[in-house]
């Protein structure tokens, strides 16, 4: 929880939030759950069936897409919503907020997260470090920009 009494993941799919330390959405991926997510992430909030999903990937069967989907309902990444008799799938939360819950959770896994984090920092590219700095200035967290 954060100090407003709000969760701070991101990708939180509790109303309200009651998770001692919230992992939802922190579920990793495999490959072709990447690719759906993807897809779902790539429509930015609209709504599709398990056959439209099916249809961006033609290499596999719809049954096996099916049955990602529902495996996605389950990690909390994916809504399911009955329409009539058609089932619509959305993704819940965006790529960059499930990528925040997973370093997030990186970094909680080790006996020391600061070192984890500095480390991280210390390896981004000019232009991952001036978003950085964007991000850190537009949240307030930021000294600098703080007059601190």
């Amino acid at each position: 929880m954060g100090e407003s009494g709000r969760c701070d993941n991101p990708m939180c799919s509790c109303d309200p939030c009651t998770c001692e330390e919230c992992a939802c959405g922190g579920a990793r991926l495999g490959d072709l759950e990447r690719r759906v997510m993807d897809i779902l992430w790539e429509v930015d909030g609209r709504e599709l069936t398990g056959r439209d999903v099916a249809d961006h990937l033609p290499e596999h069967a719809y049954t096996t897409v099916a049955t990602v989907l529902d495996r996605l309902v389950r990690k909390e990444l994916v809504r399911r919503r009955m329409d009539g008799r058609k089932i619509r799938y959305s993704a819940v939360g965006s790529p960059g907020a499930h990528a925040a819950v997973l370093m997030r959770q990186a970094m909680d896994a080790g006996p020391d997260p600061e070192a984890a984090l500095v480390t991280f920092v210390q390896s981004l590219s000019t232009s991952e470090a001036a978003a950085l700095r964007r991000g850190l200035g537009s949240s307030g967290l930021d000294p600098a920009s703080s007059g601190h």
